[in-house]
């Protein structure tokens, strides 16, 4: 990890006038639905912003005795590559309002959804890397978009990993109508019963397709895929059994799962989930899946010509973010966990989420087109 260059200085205590206002950009969601590009896990606007006001009412004040970090000298503006409402769009919008109150200037978020998450991502490519234009990014436009998208309108290397904010869990459950309430149970009536069951996901190369697809490929298994525009109509297929399998993010299934309407036969992660933790992992259920690893996970990129005291500075604040009490429990409530790390320990783990998607989009024969 590169060095923090700076010089010490001292560190005024500032008054109540000198505190920013939260912009009226971070108060324009309605409704939030937290979850990766397809989870529908509903908080209200009052929420939201109340999570909001608390990260900069209490948001890391100047700290003394510390070497003097790079800050923005104007409007930091946080591309959000999606629509309004999922955890993208939540993450940035509660991370803004930190480095509001820490960097002393203003943090607006913008929403460019559009070709996967291309759309947005390729606005901050194309931005000077000044500290002053941050991505947040996801799994779409950050791993799974080299390796499915025929024409790609930027590269990996054009991106500076600064770190990941948190990881949430997929999860594989069945209608109650099949015999089917674990992963071994799938497994066995897919052998006896070749070609019956169909799986539903939010979309052809989302993360769910390519979590249903990576356990039939290592389980030899063969499954029809039922893809949906989006988690919701997947979902609802899955309820009304027009699909008997499906594999979503943690939420909006879970409370399905509760209810008693699907049955949860495993999740993702290499570790069960703190909100379902009598669900048992993938790595857990069958010998071939244990190495299995997939989730839906948020993190921060800024542009490749970004310097090391700015990477250094926003990943710094990344980490105070993350080790607040407000934040953890904010974050619980979406079924996810924190996932802090260094920039090589991101790029790092990015590259590998890269190469794992190359490599299932690879064996499934998948191309598309960005529209």
């Amino acid at each position: 990890m590169r060095s923090i260059r700076g010089t010490s200085r001292a560190c005024a205590k500032p008054s109540l006038a000198d505190l920013p206002r939260i912009p009226y950009a971070l108060r324009k969601t309605t409704m939030i639905e937290a979850g990766s590009d397809n989870v529908t896990t509903k908080f209200s606007r009052r929420s939201v912003l109340s999570a909001a006001a608390a990260l900069s009412a209490t948001a890391a004040l100047p700290r003394l005795g510390q070497a003097a970090d790079w800050r923005p000298t104007e409007t930091v503006r946080l591309i959000v590559p999606a629509a309004p409402g999922g955890t993208t769009d939540v993450m940035g919008r509660l991370l803004a309002a930190h480095l509001q109150k820490a960097w002393g200037q203003s943090a607006i978020v913008e929403n460019r959804s559009g070709g996967g998450g291309t759309i947005g991502t390729t606005e901050v490519v194309r931005q000077k890397g000044d500290g002053h234009t941050i991505l947040v990014g996801n799994p779409g436009p950050n791993a799974i978009a080299y390796s499915i998208f025929r024409n790609m309108t930027y590269k990996a290397d054009q991106l500076q990993p600064v770190s990941n904010l948190i990881r949430i869990p997929n999860i594989v459950s069945a209608h109650p109508s099949v015999p089917i309430k674990s992963i071994p149970d799938l497994i066995a009536y897919i052998k006896a019963n070749p070609d019956k069951l169909t799986y539903g996901s939010s979309g052809v190369g989302q993360s769910p397709h390519l979590t249903g697809a990576w356990f039939l490929q290592l389980t030899g298994l063969k499954m029809v895929h039922v893809p949906f525009r989006g988690a919701g109509p997947a979902l609802q297929a899955a309820l009304g059994n027009d699909i008997q399998i499906l594999f979503d993010n943690l939420y909006p299934t879970l409370p399905q799962v509760q209810d008693g309407k699907l049955n949860a036969l495993a999740v993702t992660t290499p570790e069960r989930s703190a909100l379902a933790p009598n669900i048992p992992t993938m790595r857990e259920s069958a010998p071939e899946l244990a190495k299995f690893d997939v989730s839906s996970w948020f993190g921060i990129f800024l542009p490749k010509s970004a310097s090391a005291p700015i990477v250094d500075s926003l990943n710094k604040e990344i980490k105070v973010f993350l080790e607040r009490e407000d934040t953890k429990k904010n974050i619980a409530t979406m079924g996810a966990r924190t996932d802090y790390g260094t920039p090589q320990q991101f790029s790092d783990f990015v590259q590998a989420e890269t190469a794992k998607f190359a490599a299932i989009i690879k064996q499934e024969g998948l191309q598309m087109d960005v529209n």
